[in-house]
């Protein structure tokens, strides 16, 4: 078993003792289920950002501890504030340390777009996203089915939620790609080994349709290595590992962001 076989395998018992003890009609009377979403696809576009998309992750199964007492309302804000196009957010606990209340707390505070970054395989988790304030969910391609990927994609659409499909490679992208997807992200980290390469990035890219929003994840801790993933064709950056490994997350974004700014300029 790799890692995502645990983890799938473990949600899945979440998933359904979270269902007895949160029904769906309790999840829809949430402040947050009527609210309309803030639209991912938009904010990574804008012209006066550079696509970040800024993660709080307290812990990860391949670095172990990573900042163990963040705090969700300073360091959300301060991301934001940086310059960051959206958030991301994990609320698995087992595997990454987070909660679902981590997404509420940044939703109280910003109104940017929230990713909810999690390993969703049911619709009740959908239900879950809109309720504590996501505006969209992450789809994982090497966990899902293409059928299956599709009809939770077309059901987080009908909840008014967007949807970021990952993929780790080819046939992934091939087989997995729908007209439900707003943004592709790849990931440059091997599931199984761990092992982590941009040029998986530079080398799918150019199969991603240009009707999504392309973006990278995993192993991005350089602003030059975002200005080449940018000449490539990438419009957003999933960055979480790098800027939480530093003592003010906050901080360390909105000094990256600027570096790559004044890059821009200087050309």
């Amino acid at each position: 078993m790799n890692i995502l076989d645990k983890i799938i395998a473990h949600k899945e018992k979440e998933v359904a003792e979270r269902k007895s003890l949160y029904p769906t009609k309790l999840l829809e009377k949430s402040i947050y289920f009527p609210s309309e979403t803030v639209s991912l696809k938009k904010y990574l576009l804008r012209d006066d950002k550079v696509g970040i998309i800024a993660e709080i992750k307290r812990k990860s199964p391949s670095k172990g501890m990573i900042h163990e007492f963040v705090s969700i309302e300073q360091t959300s804000i301060s991301y934001m504030q940086g310059g960051a196009s959206a958030l991301s957010i994990l609320t698995d606990t087992e595997f990454f340390g987070g909660k679902n209340e981590d997404l509420s707390t940044a939703r109280k505070f910003n109104f940017c777009p929230i990713l909810r970054k999690d390993f969703t395989i049911d619709e009740y988790q959908v239900i879950e996203a809109k309720s504590i304030g996501a505006d969209a969910i992450l789809l994982i391609a090497a966990a899902l089915t293409p059928d299956r990927l599709k009809a939770l994609a077309q059901f987080a659409k009908s909840l008014g939620l967007e949807v970021l499909m990952e993929v780790h490679n080819a046939d992934e992208l091939k087989s997995h790609l729908n007209e439900y997807l707003d943004v592709v992200g790849v990931n440059n980290r091997d599931l199984k080994t761990f092992e982590v390469s941009v040029e998986t990035s530079v080398n799918l890219v150019g199969s991603i349709p240009n009707q999504f929003v392309k973006i990278s994840e995993s192993g991005i801790s350089n602003p030059d290595t975002v200005l080449r993933l940018m000449s490539h064709g990438f419009q957003g950056f999933l960055i979480g590992e790098y800027f939480m490994s530093h003592s003010r997350p906050g901080a360390a974004c909105a000094e990256f962001i600027q570096k790559i700014k004044k890059a821009q300029q200087a050309k």
